[in-house]
């Protein structure tokens, strides 16, 4: 019998995450104080995050940093996470590839995202924090941290995007239940939330609102800090437990993969399952290609512009150098509402920039019709999100099927979609449709800043 998932006993687990920041030859370019212009160092992030990811955020010496013991106490939780041989979905694609996904859907959260919220609630609570507060889009990350802050005992406060809300009302419900405060953003419950409202009334969202006023929110309350699902650099640190773990898992499978593949909102999952195997670009010679797949809608990666941007719509978070399509960017109402953000991560930025990477972006449409073809070969529903790492690895496997080659492919399923039954309802009724930006919308957002 042929195997088809490769686990990790726990004594195998990575105890160590792996920060790439230290092994690229062109290092990211700093954060600057948008009004001094000089790069932010740890004492000016800590206004806004927990210290110890501030010190993680900014170095760029330590390849490999120690994960804490009550960190690693509550991975082991969930991890490992299977490897999985895709051979049903092989066999209805005809490929000669070999397909193989990381299943991070399987921990108890549903996506990658408990991850990093754990040791960012860790760390809070090791300074004396009370509270934490964040934004969340499709409500994954939301949903995470407040499961780490009530591992923690710490109190949550959540600002989801509006829209995201509306079409996941379930997301908002699991973030209740253990316990957070969650509110539809933008609102009126902050200056930033009001502006907004004031300028636009029927603003549906997005993650730059929501993040206006969480960062708002910690930057006015005492004893609250504020942690962020993605983007950031200790965020990719933290996820990287998902490739560090992939890598001793495809050794078990006797294979490496030619073509690393993951969705692509913020950077957190990307980052996660890339870096590690990116690595051995790097430093030993590999010559595995890394693709980012993002929404056609959302295009920052394929369209946007490198320069320094606001990471949220109000101007409160430092400038960020990174691909962006402004921070003003209104997105469209697609289901993926995770990949929803206009910017990309600074070392993903800066990967792309120096051809380390590449980025695809995918229609809606397309995106649905490869989770429904997961679905019914490998019997998991897919997140709106995940599904976009799927449509491209489909492309790639029929590359594969063109050219007779076998290559191996390795892919990052980062959540399943069984709260995203109303997305799979509107497509297999006909109801989606896909957007496309013109250049013109990306040339006026890109003036803004």
């Amino acid at each position: 019998m042929k195997q088809k998932r490769f686990m990790l006993p726990e004594s195998e687990l990575p105890r160590e995450w792996y920060n790439i920041q230290a092994d690229m030859a062109t290092k990211p370019l700093l954060p600057i104080h948008p009004k001094t212009r000089e790069p932010l160092g740890v004492d000016d992030l800590a206004r806004i995050f927990p210290r110890e990811c501030c010190v993680q955020e900014l170095d760029q010496t330590n390849a490999f940093i120690p994960i804490p013991d009550e960190v690693m106490e509550k991975y082991q939780y969930y991890r490992s996470t299977p490897l999985v041989r895709a051979y049903a979905l092989e066999e209805a694609l005809e490929t000669p590839a070999h397909i193989y996904f990381k299943n991070e859907s399987v921990n108890p959260l549903g996506s990658h995202k408990i991850n990093s919220a754990l040791p960012q609630c860790y760390y809070a609570k090791q300074e004396g924090t009370t509270n934490v507060t964040t934004e969340t889009g499709a409500g994954q990350w939301g949903a995470a941290l407040s499961y780490a802050a009530s591992v923690f005992g710490l109190e949550a406060a959540v600002y989801q995007v509006k829209i995201s809300m509306q079409q996941k009302p379930y997301r908002s419900s699991i973030m209740r239940t253990f316990g957070a405060a969650v509110t539809g953003s933008p609102s009126m419950s902050t200056r930033a939330g009001k502006d907004i409202i004031t300028r636009d009334p029927r603003h549906p969202g997005s993650l730059g609102t929501a993040i206006s006023e969480a960062v708002e929110l910690a930057t006015t309350t005492p004893g609250c800090k504020y942690t962020l699902g993605s983007v950031l650099n200790h965020v990719a640190l933290h996820q990287s437990i998902i490739g560090l773990e992939a890598e001793k898992q495809m050794a078990m499978a006797g294979e490496y993969p030619d073509v690393v593949i993951a969705c692509f909102g913020g950077g957190s999952n990307f980052g996660g399952i890339a870096f590690p195997f990116m690595r051995h670009n790097l430093k030993d010679g590999k010559t595995t290609d890394f693709i980012a797949a993002e929404p056609e809608s959302c295009p920052k990666l394929t369209r946007g512009q490198f320069r320094y941007d606001f990471g949220d719509e109000a101007g409160y978070t430092p400038l960020l150098p990174m691909f962006t399509l402004g921070h003003g960017f209104k997105p469209a109402n697609i289901h993926a509402g995770g990949l929803r953000y206009h910017g990309a991560g600074m070392i993903v930025s800066q990967l792309l920039k120096d051809g380390l990477m590449r980025g695809v972006d995918i229609p809606q449409t397309e995106t649905f019709e490869a989770g429904l073809l997961f679905a019914r070969t490998e019997g998991i529903i897919p997140a709106p999100e995940s599904s976009h790492a799927i449509a491209a690895t489909v492309r790639e496997a029929l590359k594969c099927k063109q050219t007779g080659e076998q290559k191996v492919i390795l892919f990052n399923l980062s959540g399943h979609g069984l709260i995203d039954m109303t997305a799979y309802e509107q497509y297999l009724n006909g109801d989606l449709m896909n957007y496309q930006l013109s250049d013109e919308e990306i040339a006026r957002n890109l003036d803004r800043i």
